[in-house]
């Protein structure tokens, strides 16, 4: 602990305005007027700007086209999002004015000045509301408020299989919508520099925000904006952007020629941040009399919210993981996305992912339980076997390697499945429910698959032995400086602590895929590992003319080269200031350096197997986490500590939206979970130590052989939590429960079970 830490709300520039948001108070609502009279005679406020000013600027909309291909043909479809909205307003929290003070404080004051006159209009702010019959439309352009139809997989093969199976299950499922809630909240400051707009912010993805804003907002070429990321306080995909306070914060600090920074509130988060997930399935599973898979297919409706993103619908992209890890011969997927007058829902950890496997892992609880399976020995039945590698699936994924019953096997070790019963015994002797449940997660990484990630490094070495390492990822808090130099210092033989890392501004290089999609390893680190391998060769080269040697008599080991047999030997800090020695137009450049950028040949699948154990008080419906168990295939480890982090992490968040998150809207679209007084979240006191195990089984897609890490506990925990809160049920009647898993729903439902005679 060294306290260098430098996050966006440390740095304090001179001359600093800070700007205040007025939002829109209705779900749904026609503004007719805007009076900012009242706050401009605040003292100490600078402007206060409206759509009006932002019209007569020439400042656009937002545009955050998507591109899918539809059951109609390829689609292109956007939703242009105004900086300042002027007319509809779609979501409660939409940004209707921007105030810019000399202090916060006065900022806040007078934002409460600006009055806005509106005419409030039906609102549909939930699924339900949006496809019911003479639903209004969020957009014109949309009377049925559906978006889009997206298919893939055999459904004729899946209803022939469903009509000869020997057990049909068919289930609803709804998936919650929740929040990222990142411990920094979005802060943002804008600038201008030597003629170039400069966004100094805290976000995942700093070459994808700077292109974003230069082509589908200022127009400009991407080398017109400078965005710049310093330490970021988690994101989990939320802090993507671009967001209106990205282009609300450059378009002021142009106008007033000052840096311009806005810091989001806990209740602005809740009104502004990217939401997910909200999601509602409907299954089917064809089971023969054995209980082997025949078919299975899912129905996703998905909630965009109000507007579309360059990540909404992010369950395209990773419905493969429905498929599960199961040799179903027969797949199918639907997917409509619906708009609602809600909040834009975009990616959170695991983005589609959580959502696929949870489609298919609730499932199997729920056929099991219908005709007489046990869930653990149904999974097992139907695994796809190592030996079937590489196998492909009826939705699109093609799995390279892997060994599924294996982690189920050691998952059922780590829990003591056998001990179970005993245990179950004890706690129904002191009145209480336990349940255990199971998932197998399995998720792509590296992707999309038509498309597999791309990434730049550039490493520079130095005379006093030290090295400079340049990637085009952003660590969002999950250590991925550590994991870049670790790969960096271990093929250049030397300790981690000689290299300078530095990331998150665009400046450094042209390209950068930032954090997303447990691609930082796969990806980025990959790139990290061809960089050194192109140093090393460079470097060679120039000690086989210092050492008058041939390059292939030189072995490299504790960055130095040695001639094979002698004691002659070179270092790279030698090297690197020789070059830095030489004149201007000597053979070799002045510095010992390479960049390069690298493409993965194909994508990755991480897999694993999840067992959690709860027990559930029926007099208050409290549910408590007794052991959790996950065994991982994330191709080679590079950082095991890193590793156990990353999946402690995802598998608390699963565990929060199963057990205690959800963003709930009232009928009229009013927010009624907008701070943390109504939003549960997971406290360390909710978990107990969490048994791991990693299962290396390398992929030959990427150098590192990593599969990546970062989703793998959310994905699998969702599942996993929710089916052993129903197991614990299921003995007092309650044969399913919808997420989250609260003590009042809980408790409810023991009550009914118990009201109808379902009691057992």
């Amino acid at each position: 602990m060294q306290g260098r830490g430098r996050y966006a709300d440390d740095l304090k520039p001179e001359g600093l305005l800070h700007a205040g948001v007025v939002r829109s108070i209705y779900a749904h609502a026609r503004i007719l007027s805007v009076d900012t009279s009242a706050a401009l005679a605040v003292p100490g406020v600078m402007a206060v700007l409206t759509a009006r000013d932002a019209a007569a600027d020439g400042l656009a909309s937002i545009a955050s086209p998507v591109h899918f291909s539809t059951i109609e043909g390829p689609m292109d479809a956007g939703t242009p999002r105004p900086v300042l909205c002027g007319d509809i307003c779609r979501h409660v929290g939409e940004p209707v004015a921007l105030v810019v003070a000399e202090t916060a404080a006065i900022a806040q004051e007078a934002a409460e000045l600006v009055q806005v006159a509106y005419q409030e209009l039906a609102a549909v702010p939930r699924i339900e509301d949006a496809l019911a019959a003479g639903a209004p439309a969020v957009w014109e352009e949309f009377p049925d408020n559906v978006m889009l139809t997206w298919r893939q997989g055999s459904e004729n093969a899946v209803q022939a299989a469903i009509r000869s199976a020997a057990h049909v299950s068919r289930h609803v499922i709804k998936i919650s919508r929740v929040v990222a809630a990142p411990l920094e909240p979005r802060i943002v400051t804008g600038s201008v520099e030597d003629g170039r707009l400069v966004l100094r912010t805290s976000c995942q993805s700093p070459h994808i925000l700077r292109n974003a804003l230069a082509a589908n907002v200022f127009k400009v070429h991407p080398s017109e904006i400078r965005v710049i990321a310093d330490d970021v306080g988690g994101s989990f995909g939320m802090k993507t952007g671009p967001y209106r306070e990205d282009v609300l914060v450059l378009w002021a600090a142009r106008r007033l020629a000052r840096p311009v920074r806005w810091k989001s509130t806990r209740s602005e988060a809740f009104l502004s941040d990217d939401h997910a997930r909200d999601t509602h399935l409907k299954t089917e599973l064809a089971l023969d009399e054995a209980g082997n898979f025949l078919a299975f297919s899912v129905h996703c409706d998905v909630n965009v919210g109000g507007y579309l993103t360059a990540r909404s619908l992010s369950l395209l992209r990773n419905i493969g993981g429905a498929a599960g890890v199961y040799r179903t011969p027969a797949l199918f997927a639907e997917i409509r996305g619906v708009f609602t007058h809600s909040v834009q829902t975009s990616a959170y950890r695991g983005a589609g992912r959580p959502e696929a496997t949870y489609a298919i892992e609730r499932t199997i609880d729920l056929a099991a339980r219908e005709h007489g399976f046990d869930p653990f020995e149904l999974r097992m039945r139907n695994l796809v076997p190592p030996e079937a590698m590489p196998f492909r699936t009826d939705l699109v994924y093609t799995y390279d390697c892997g060994d599924f019953p294996g982690n189920m096997r050691r998952v059922a070790e780590l829990i003591d499945r056998a001990g179970f019963p005993a245990r179950q015994a004890i706690a129904k002797s002191k009145g209480k429910l336990r349940g255990i449940g199971f998932a197998n997660p399995i998720e792509v990484a590296g992707g999309p698959v038509e498309r597999p990630g791309k990434d730049m490094s550039r490493i520079t070495a130095h005379p006093d032995g030290t090295f400079s390492l340049e990637c085009g990822i952003m660590s969002a808090g999950q250590g991925l400086e550590t994991a870049m130099t670790h790969i960096a210092a271990l093929k250049l033989g030397i300790t981690p602590d000689r290299i300078f890392y530095a990331q998150g501004d665009t400046d450094r290089l042209p390209i950068g895929r930032g954090s997303g999609g447990s691609s930082s390893v796969v990806v980025g680190g990959s790139a990290v590992s061809v960089v050194v391998d192109r140093l090393i060769k460079t470097a060679r080269e120039r000690a086989a003319d210092m050492l008058e040697a041939a390059a292939a008599d030189l072995e490299f080991s504790a960055a130095a080269f040695r001639i094979v047999g002698t004691d002659r030997t070179v270092t790279l800090a030698e090297l690197a200031a020789l070059g830095e020695d030489r004149p201007e137009g000597a053979n070799h450049d002045r510095r010992l350096f390479a960049e390069a950028e690298f493409q993965s040949s194909g994508v990755t699948y991480p897999n694993g197997s999840h067992a959690c154990e709860v027990e559930i008080d029926p007099e208050t419906g409290e549910v408590k986490l007794l052991n959790y168990a996950a065994v991982e295939d994330i191709g080679r480890v590079l950082n095991p500590m890193l590793a156990d982090g990353q999946m402690h992490g995802g598998i608390a968040q699963g565990f929060g939206q199963a057990v205690k998150e959800a963003i709930i809207y009232d009928e009229s679209g009013e927010l009624l979970t907008g701070s943390f007084s109504d939003y549960g979240l997971p406290l360390a006191s909710d978990l107990p130590s969490f048994d791991l195990d990693f299962r290396e089984i390398p992929t030959a897609v990427n150098p590192l052989g990593a599969k990546g890490i970062g989703e793998a506990g959310t994905v699998g925990a969702l599942s996993a939590v929710m089916n052993a809160v129903c197991d614990a049920l299921n003995a007092v009647g309650v044969p399913d429960l919808e997420m989250p898993a609260t003590p009042l729903r809980v408790w409810s439902a023991i009550q009914a079970a118990a009201n109808s005679g379902n009691d057992r």
